[in-house]
């Protein structure tokens, strides 16, 4: 497919916007996204893909001894951020990023998304459709700007102001991220207070995790005008719901969606069983890095509505895999345990090849649990076959390196430096000593 913007088309946008300045983004491997920003006199040099940035200085990227990077933006993810000075606009491309002799970097999110979608195509489907669901809490800022654990509302889910304080704010990000050319489809408070949830329409792999990180930047970005903190930390506050980001994924075979069978069992096609089955075998192996902080499994405990043990149902809502009602071209899988922590290039990237594995091999789902997974006790979900998700980042961890397919999904590079990264997180948590610690124990011993 080729680009629906040409550089002529670029060009005369970013006169017509008094664009002055260009960001070229790229996420790193922990899903934090990195620019260049650069002057407009620099533009022609970096849509000829020349712009390079020392990849040494980047988590998860390389050594300094062969720290030369170079970006190559996607004229398709062109857009002006709208809410820069009028004086000098700013635009951003999301860049794919490569080595000195041209060929692409091994360490790249959205590269290595890409290459496991070369798969799915090698299996014969043409789409992965990709929806998510980012929950995020906001707080208030305090004086100099940094954030505080004071909640801006009391609201609940779907409530209304004056209950729900952050409904101007959520406005405004919506109201920005449709003059970005997102479509949204819903916007409402979360269950818990300071909890919200903006939805917007899903697309392809790719464009969608592009999606994802634009929204988190859209987000922070709108709070702090509003005098407020968004955090997509999975689990900042004990005692209420934690943030997920439930992922609703699809095959599809040109414009015929590969899950979908009238005839079939739930209306679902065997392919949608399949990759079901895919998902279930894989699910506590990929946690690792669709839940990568020491905090995703502070949310991942029974009682707050978040999935903790692996089954998947047509109705229930407490396995970690739903399918919702929808049937035709909106069938679809809801993989429910996901967090906005993720980095979403490698999260859909393990997900997609855990599907496949199921689809490849012809695996069977075992059978649906449609009962309440939480009033279950530990023997009652061995008998129906139910097991735990990791409940920890370093028992996460463990299972992710037994896991040839979502090892080899992750690629040698990234697999190697995310699981030493992680594997740090994990013993600096470890050693540390907490509050907790000092309350329940200082005075006691």
């Amino acid at each position: 497919m080729g680009s629906k913007y040409k550089k002529e088309d670029i060009v005369k946008k970013i006169k017509e916007e008094n664009v002055k300045f260009i960001r070229l983004q790229f996420t790193d491997m922990l899903g934090t996204i990195k620019n260049v920003e650069i002057p407009l006199s620099q533009l022609d040099k970096a849509l000829d893909n020349k712009i390079m940035f020392d990849g040494s200085s980047i988590e998860g990227f390389v050594r300094i001894e062969e720290s030369d990077m170079y970006l190559y933006p996607d004229l398709d993810t062109f857009v002006v951020f709208p809410w820069t000075s009028e004086k000098g606009k700013v635009a951003r491309f999301i860049c794919d990023i490569y080595k000195p002799d041209g060929t692409p970097f091994e360490g790249c999110p959205r590269y290595n998304l890409k290459k496991n979608l070369k798969k799915m195509e090698e299996l014969g489907f043409t789409t992965f459709n990709i929806g998510t669901e980012p929950e995020f809490f906001l707080f208030k800022l305090d004086e100099n700007g940094e954030p505080t654990m004071e909640l801006n509302d009391k609201g609940g889910y779907f409530d209304l102001a004056p209950t729900d304080l952050g409904e101007n704010c959520r406005r405004d990000i919506v109201l920005e991220l449709e003059e970005m050319g997102f479509e949204i489809e819903a916007s409402h408070h979360e269950v818990a207070p300071g909890q919200h949830e903006i939805d917007f329409k899903y697309s392809d792999a790719v464009k969608h995790c592009d999606d994802i990180q634009t929204f988190k930047l859209v987000v922070k970005t709108i709070a702090r005008k509003h005098g407020l903190h968004a955090t997509f930390m999975p689990k900042p506050l004990f005692g209420v719901n934690g943030s997920g980001m439930h992922s609703n994924m699809s095959l599809f075979k040109g414009d015929q969606n590969a899950f979908y069978d009238p005839n079939g069992e739930l209306q679902l096609s065997e392919t949608a069983y399949q990759f079901i089955a895919g998902i279930v075998k894989h699910a506590r192996n990929f946690t690792a890095v669709t839940n990568p902080t020491v905090n995703s499994y502070k949310r991942l405990v029974p009682g707050y509505e978040a999935p903790c043990y692996v089954a998947w149902s047509g109705q229930n809502r407490s396995p970690l895999i739903r399918i919702p009602s929808s049937r035709g071209l909106s069938t679809r899988i809801e993989v429910r345990s996901v967090d906005p922590a993720a980095n979403p290039y490698l999260a859909m990237a393990v997900m997609l090849a855990a599907g496949l594995d199921g689809v490849e091999n012809r695996l069977t789902p075992p059978k649906a649990v449609d009962r309440n997974i939480y009033v279950m006790d530990k023997r009652e979900r061995l008998d129906h076959g139910v097991e735990d998700l990791p409940g920890t980042l370093f028992e996460a961890l463990d299972l992710l390196k037994q896991d040839e397919v979502i090892v080899n999904a992750l690629g040698d590079h990234l697999f190697a430096h995310f699981v030493e990264a992680k594997e740090i997180e994990w013993d600096m948590f470890r050693t540390q000593v907490h509050p907790w610690e000092r309350e329940q124990y200082l005075s006691q011993y």
